[in-house]
C-alpha cells in the first residue's frame, strides 16, 4: 500500500541518546545510534521504499520523563521540540511532530503543549509513561487530579495524546528479578502502559473530558484481549465497580482510545483488535528505529484484512485524527482539473 502514515517513530537528541542504550545487544548500538540521530537520510529512503508517505516523529524514551529535576526536564523538552520543529520544516510533506512534555509539572506541560501546538504546528504529544520527581523514586501517573488541568488543555487544543511505554522503577519491578529478559518491549513495557491506561479509564477523567483521545501502541498493549474480563470478572457477584468512572471500562476504551500496530506485526493480533475496537480506531506504525520499517510495511501490506480496512488503518484514520492534508487527493484533483 502506498501513502501509509506512521506515528510511533522516534528520534533522539544528544542529551537523550543514551536512554536507548541497553535495550538491544551492544554489538548493534552503532546502528541503533545512527538510526536515532538520522531523520532526513536513511529514514526517508526507507519510507520511500516501503510506501510510507509520512512519519509523525517523537523523542525516544524515557528521556524527559526520567529527569526528576523539573527545570532540566523543561529545558530538555523545549530543546528537543525546537530541534524537531526545525527538522519537520525541512520536509513538512514527509514529517510531522509530537511534543515532548515535562509532565513533572502540569503547568509547565500545559505551557509547552500550547507552544508546540499553536506556534510550532505540532500534532499532539507523546509522553513516555509516568514521570519521576524529587529523588527520582516517586512516579507520577496522569490520572492524579493534579493533572486534570493539563487534560483540560489537551481537550481544548483538540490534539491526541500518545501514551508511550517505559520500564517500571526498580522498586516496582521486583517481579522481574531473575527474569530481566522480560523487561522492555518483551513484556514490562506493555504491562506498565496497560495499567496506566486502565488508571486513566477508571479515574473519571473521560467523564469530565469526553473529547480526549489517547493513543497506545503495540496493538493496544494487550488490552483488547483482556477488556471483556476487566468488566465482567465474577459477574455472578452483584457489586458496584470500585473505580470512580461512571461507565464500564470498555466504553472508555472504545470511545477515547486509538491503537497502533507499532512493533506488533501479527495478523491474528490485528484481527482481535479489529473485533474489539474497530477499524476506525487502529493506525499503522512501525516503531522505527527499534523495529524495521520494511518488517512493518511488508507485513501490513499483505495482512489478510479487507482493502477498505487496510486503507483506513494505513492512512485515512491518521488523516482524520491529526487533521492532515490529503496530498494524494489534492494532487489527483489537480490532475483531473488539468485534463
Amino acid at each position: 500500500m502506498q501513502g501509509k502514515i506512521a506515528l510511533e517513530e522516534h528520534f533522539a537528541i544528544p542529551e537523550t541518546l543514551m536512554d536507548s542504550a541497553g535495550f538491544l545487544a551492544e554489538s548493534v548500538w552503532p546502528e541503533l545510534k545512527s538510526r536515532l540521530l538520522d531523520i532526513q537520510d536513511k529514514r526517508l529512503k526507507l519510507m520511500d521504499e516501503q510506501g510510507v508517505e509520512m512519519m509523525i516523529l517523537s523523542l525516544n524514551a524515557p528521556a524527559v520523563q526520567a529527569i526528576p529535576d523539573i527545570k532540566k526536564a523543561n529545558e530538555i523538552s523545549i530543546r528537543a521540540n525546537d530541534y524537531l520543529a526545525g527538522e519537520v520544516a525541512k520536509r513538512p510533506d514527509r514529517f510531522q511532530a509530537f511534543a515532548a512534555l515535562p509532565m513533572q509539572d502540569p503547568d509547565l506541560a500545559i505551557r509547552e503543549l500550547e507552544r508546540t501546538v499553536k506556534t510550532l504546528g505540532f500534532k499532539g504529544a507523546l509522553v513516555n509513561g509516568f514521570s519521576q520527581v524529587g529523588d527520582g523514586q516517586t512516579p507520577l501517573y496522569y490520572d492524579l487530579e493534579r493533572f486534570w488541568p493539563f487534560w483540560a488543555k489537551v481537550e481544548q487544543l483538540d490534539v491526541p495524546f500518545y501514551l508511550h511505554p517505559r520500564n517500571p522503577l526498580a522498586q516496582d519491578a521486583r517481579i522481574y528479578q531473575g527474569a530481566e529478559w522480560l523487561l522492555g518491549p518483551t513484556w514490562a513495557f506493555g504491562q506498565e502502559t496497560a495499567v496506566h491506561a486502565l488508571r486513566l479509564m477508571g479515574s473519571g477523567l473521560f467523564d469530565q473530558y469526553p473529547g480526549l483521545r489517547i493513543i497506545i501502541g503495540h496493538m493496544g498493549e494487550g488490552l483488547p484481549y483482556s477488556m471483556w474480563r476487566v468488566d465482567h470478572r465474577n459477574a455472578w457477584v452483584k457489586a458496584p465497580p470500585k473505580y470512580k468512572a461512571k461507565k464500564k471500562i470498555a466504553e472508555y476504551f472504545n470511545e477515547n482510545f486509538y491503537l497502533t500496530t507499532s512493533g506488533n506485526f501479527r495478523t491474528q493480533t490485528l484481527i482481535d483488535a479489529l473485533l474489539e475496537i474497530g477499524a476506525d480506531r487502529i493506525l499503522f506504525s512501525a516503531d522505527w528505529p527499534f523495529e524495521n520499517v520494511d518488517h512493518a510495511a511488508e507485513w501490513f501490506d499483505s495482512a489478510t484484512i479487507s482493502e477498505a480496512d487496510r486503507k483506513k488503518i494505513g492512512r485515512d484514520n491518521a488523516l482524520k485524527l491529526f487533521k492532515l492534508e490529503d496530498r494524494s487527493a489534492a494532487q489527483s484533483g489537480k490532475a483531473q482539473a488539468a485534463e
